[in-house]
């Protein structure tokens, strides 16, 4: 039987996930989702902060967006989504040029490319994808979004904002960063047991721990929070020029979807794109990327 381009590793060569891994235990679900969080929060903080959009409704989308995902799916694709540093630089041009409201309407817009994309993979099968995004194409899109990245990470490792501004004193910052980023990595290579399962919390307590020892946590925001607020929501418009500059953008977060959903089920040892498939996997995140438009947030 041919295998396909899209299809997942052999089970016996990439150590994929056992059945007894997916039969554990409530509490090891739930320590893990919590890791999932962890790992996505810097994309949730991050992207809003960047844009300008609210981080509350950056994360009540997310969490609304994760759900529609896991309806559409049927819970079968274990994934949070989080914000695409895709949309980045076309949402602060689109907001300077054309307001907060219309962006979202271009937001909107390009959750629907994604829904388009799900039908005509429904229609055309993946090696219609295959076709039009083979791999060669998929993994430098993927590698370039993450690079573009790279001196964001690196300014805020240094105690500087995304953009260069000083924040922390840099030897401060080292003494934080290093040795969350060394947690991080003693964790994942050498952890056994459960600990196998908490490099990025590992790191992230580690790292909190040395920015409160250094006087760096500030609690007085959290003090003055309200107990209960709702998020500043924002109701889209819609500007065809506002559409029109930010739907073509959609191509690039849609390849890195597929190369997700690939490693994913490289990981699990599942072939997610013939089951869901990956025509529910795109409509899902098309849903997804429509309702944070429809509420202000980012896709």
């Amino acid at each position: 039987m041919p295998v396909t381009r899209f299809s997942a590793p052999n089970r016996r060569t990439r150590n994929p996930m056992t059945q007894q891994e997916f039969n554990d235990p409530l509490w090891r679900t739930i320590l893990s989702g919590a890791q999932m969080l962890f790992v996505a929060f810097g994309a949730l903080v991050l992207m809003p902060l960047i844009t300008g959009l609210d981080p509350n409704v950056a994360l009540f989308t997310a969490g609304l967006g994760t759900l529609l995902f896991q309806i559409v799916t049927g819970s079968q694709v274990p994934v949070f989504l989080a914000s695409s540093f895709a949309f980045i630089t076309p949402i602060i041009l689109a907001k300077g040029q054309f307001g907060l409201a219309a962006t979202m309407g271009g937001v909107m817009a390009a959750g629907f490319v994604y829904t388009f994309l799900g039908l005509a993979v429904k229609i055309k099968g993946t090696g219609f994808i295959d076709r039009l995004l083979p791999p060669v194409v998929i993994g430098p899109v993927i590698i370039s979004i993450g690079l573009a990245m790279a001196p964001i990470a690196a300014n805020m490792a240094m105690g500087k904002t995304g953009d260069g501004v000083v924040l922390i004193p840099y030897q401060t910052a080292m003494l934080i960063s290093m040795p969350a980023l060394l947690t991080t990595l003693i964790v994942a290579v050498f952890g056994k047991g459960i600990f196998r399962l908490v490099p990025i919390i590992s790191g992230v307590l580690v790292g909190f721990a040395l920015s409160f020892y250094f006087g760096v946590v500030d609690t007085k925001k959290i003090a003055d929070a309200a107990w209960l607020a709702l998020p500043h929501f924002t109701a889209p418009e819609f500007n065809w020029q506002a559409i029109l500059f930010i739907v073509p953008v959609a191509l690039a977060p849609a390849i890195e979807h597929i190369g997700g959903v690939i490693a994913v089920g490289s990981v699990t040892g599942r072939d997610y794109l013939k089951k869901p498939g990956l025509h529910r996997t795109l409509f899902g995140d098309g849903i997804a990327t429509t309702a944070a438009g429809l509420f202000g947030g980012p896709p």
